[in-house]
């Protein structure tokens, strides 16, 4: 056993000298918010054990403003109104999504060994929040001051730094909440930082449909992205704040490729995770069916927007908070009750639209998408408390890196099957989705329980 890992041993005993109450103002909202005076610290070094008030508000305060930034630069929403907006050719608008989700997770595998030899991981998420705010301030200056092809391609490069950006922090993430929070209170701070941002959702909603016309002023969309860069550097200055003790720090074994492959070959109860990772994107794919539908029957002006940012915005608020909740008590079962919903709603959707008049009334694809966004949101924080419970140390970095590499490739290959399925019409590939789902549920049901009740 080397210094170092004596050290780490060390830190990890119990204290009766640790004490987790809070001791200012910040910290004792926080204490009262997600009930955390009583909780099990005796797990955590000693330094973190007595500071557990004051880091859980800190995540939840960076996490909800990079959730904030997140909504600006939603490649399904107000960044395809940005590229349409400033003429861009229409392959931009089809790789937004592509680029800004494939590139966050694929890289993951390869940086895990690179983040594995950080004893502080907190660092690598300020880092990916710098270069997510460098990213995001390109695309406001581009969208200011250019126009056609040099301004689309310009903006979807700017995107492709931003999701390698996104992936430090995506990694480490997890990992920071796994060595600063004990069981128990992670999905709740998952779930509030997730209620803060849909408040932002609600407030800029609400501002684009009372005041968005017909044609987005590209000047406002520029200060919008702006803003979106002002809320990662916000987001970072509060992430580095975090009081993170030395953890285990990996120099040497297997590279990124070899843990992978290990992994998925050798650990059944992760393996089974990312099948069900994958077959729960049912929440995460069908959302841009339904809004292809409302536009079929509205406008495309910007106040279209509004009423779906809204819905975003009021199903984080509403279910950011009570799945955190359930998810502390079994992250597993939420995931499956979320999918098993996101499932049923596309069935329902489909069922109504089938009567007479229904296809014609706009309120009927905000409310679905409504629903279908409070399903995402507890297949979001289930799946995230789940695997942050189900490793421990160097494991997690390893397990979070890899699931979310399979997943870029996995969300690569679904899209491709679900766009050519919608070639035979929306409908269709909503009904594809929702069969998905159901085959989530049923592989989610056999994940072993990992949480603390």
């Amino acid at each position: 056993m080397t210094g170092a890992d004596e050290v780490g041993r060390a830190r990890r005993q119990p204290d009766d000298s640790a004490d987790p109450s809070p001791d200012g103002p910040v910290e004792r909202a926080a204490a009262r918010l997600l009930d955390v005076d009583d909780v099990a610290v005796d797990k955590l070094p000693v330094e973190v054990a007595a500071n557990v008030p004051g880091n859980a508000a800190k995540q939840v305060l960076a996490m909800a403003l990079q959730k904030a930034g997140d909504l600006i630069v939603d490649p399904r929403t107000v960044l395809a109104w940005v590229v349409t907006s400033v003429g861009a050719p229409a392959a931009v608008l089809g790789l937004l999504v592509p680029v800004r989700e494939a590139g966050s997770m694929l890289p993951q595998t390869a940086i895990a060994p690179a983040v594995r030899r950080r004893a502080i991981r907190k660092w690598i998420w300020v880092a990916g929040a710098a270069g997510q705010c460098l990213a995001v301030a390109a695309m406001a200056v581009l969208a200011a001051t250019t126009r056609g092809a040099l301004a689309g391609w310009g903006i979807l490069a700017a995107l492709a730094v931003f999701a390698g950006a996104r992936s430090l922090s995506s990694l480490t993430s997890k990992d920071v909440l796994g060595r600063t929070m004990p069981k128990g209170v992670r999905g709740r701070v998952t779930g509030s930082a997730t209620v803060a941002s849909g408040v932002v959702a609600i407030t800029l909603g609400a501002a684009l449909r009372a005041f968005g016309g017909e044609d987005a002023g590209i000047g406002t969309l520029a200060i919008l992205l702006g803003a979106g860069a002002l809320a990662w550097a916000a987001a970072g200055s509060v992430f580095a704040t975090i009081v993170e003790a030395p953890g285990e720090a990996d120099e040497g074994g297997a590279g990124g490729g070899s843990r992978a492959l290990a992994l998925l070959r050798d650990d059944p109860p992760f393996r089974r995770f990312v099948l069900a990772r994958t077959l729960l994107l049912v929440s995460a794919l069908s959302p841009p069916f339904v809004v292809a539908l409302a536009t079929e029957v509205g406008g495309a002006g910007l106040s279209g927007l509004g009423p779906f940012l809204i819905s975003s915005g009021v199903a984080a608020l509403v279910g950011g908070r009570i799945w955190g909740n359930l998810a502390d008590r079994s992250s597993r079962t939420t995931m499956t009750a979320a999918a098993g919903a996101a499932s049923a709603v596309i069935l329902a959707l489909l069922l109504v639209l089938r009567f007479d008049g229904v296809r014609d009334v706009e309120l009927v694809y905000p409310a679905a998408y409504l629903l279908l966004a409070l399903a995402h949101t507890g297949v979001r924080v289930g799946r995230k408390t789940y695997i942050v419970d189900l490793a421990e140390g160097n494991q997690r970095t390893d397990y979070v890196a890899v699931s979310n590499s399979a997943m870029g490739v996995l969300l690569l290959v679904a899209g491709a099957v679900t766009a050519a399925i919608a070639q035979l019409g929306v409908e269709v590939a909503l009904a594809a989705l929702a069969l998905l789902g159901i085959a989530g549920v049923v592989v989610s049901r056999t994940l072993p329980e990992v949480s603390a009740t």
